[in-house]
């Protein structure tokens, strides 16, 4: 029994030997690889490359597709024919609308009122003096000064009391002016009693700064005083302007009355006794007291 295991085992060990050396793996070389990889040739390319585009597409010309193109045109006139033809039908699609012709003029008539009204700054806020300012519009906006009353005139509202806390307010606020307004008006608001030295320094800063100095003791005189400015923003100065005459009489009229117990009366004698002012100056006090009406008291 026991040869015969001995034998099966060697028959089974002969049988896996057997089969073991019949499988074979075979790897070739670095150098093998090489030569199979260089003897191996690309297919040959139908495609002809060519150089330029024309080349490549020259076969088109002869097939039946082919048609010329049409003669060639100024390329700006095509442009501007264009455009004015997209603009007619745009026009004739889209008429102007009643809404921006509206909107247009709202916006003219607000311009029309900011030339007409007063601007405040918008620091003005709360200021009581607004309540006073009846007679001429206002509206807020975003200026530089307090309160914008012409092209080139605008004014800065200082209280007394609000100068006495705060001394160096007035100077930095004309500082911001700089030369912007060829009228710049400081509406000074008296509001306190002892007014000698706190209105002795508004008026030095104010002048220094060439700045019109206003004052007014109450919120209502304030107010008239900006009604008034930009109501005769654009009348000229021949309403304070005193009005002289032409003539001869009127003007030494005007220029012996001066003097003291002289009347009109007494110009009217001396004019017609001496004839010109140059010849009653050079007149003796004799000559003057002979003047009826005139007399020693005169002379």
């Amino acid at each position: 029994m026991e040869n015969e295991l001995k034998e099966q085992n060697n028959k089974k060990n002969n049988d896996g030997a057997n089969k073991k050396s019949s499988v074979v793996i075979k790897i070739p070389s670095y150098e093998e690889v090489l030569q199979s990889s260089q003897q191996k040739a690309t297919p040959p390319s139908l495609f002809l490359p060519s150089q330029t585009f024309s080349q490549a597409f020259s076969f088109v010309k002869s097939s039946e597709f082919y048609a010329p193109p049409p003669p060639t045109t100024n390329a700006a006139t095509t442009i501007t024919a264009a455009s004015s033809s997209i603009s007619r039908e745009s026009s004739q699609l889209n008429p102007p609308s009643s809404t921006s012709t509206s909107s247009a003029a709202a916006a003219s008539s607000q311009v029309a009122q900011s030339r007409n009204a007063i601007l405040v700054s918008h620091r003005q806020k709360g200021n009581p003096l607004l309540k006073h300012i009846r007679n001429v519009r206002w509206t807020f906006a975003d200026i530089v000064c307090d309160y914008l009353l012409g092209q080139s005139s605008c004014a800065l509202y200082l209280s007394l009391r609000y100068h006495l806390l705060h001394p160096d307010y007035l100077y930095y606020r004309i500082r911001e002016l700089q030369k912007n307004f060829k009228l710049r008006v400081v509406l000074c608001h008296v509001d306190v009693e002892d007014v000698m030295k706190p209105l002795l320094e508004v008026t030095k800063t104010a002048l220094l700064h060439d700045c019109t100095l206003l004052c007014g003791w109450s919120l209502e005189e304030c107010g008239r005083y900006l009604e008034t400015i930009k109501v005769y923003e654009n009348k000229p100065a021949d309403i304070i302007q005193g009005q002289m005459d032409t003539d001869y009489l009127s003007r030494l009229t005007h220029a012996l009355t001066t003097v003291r117990h002289v009347n009109k009366t007494d110009v009217v004698t001396l004019g017609t006794t001496f004839g010109s002012l140059s010849h009653i100056m050079g007149a003796s006090m004799e000559d003057l007291a002979r003047c009826p009406g005139i007399g020693q008291a005169l002379v």
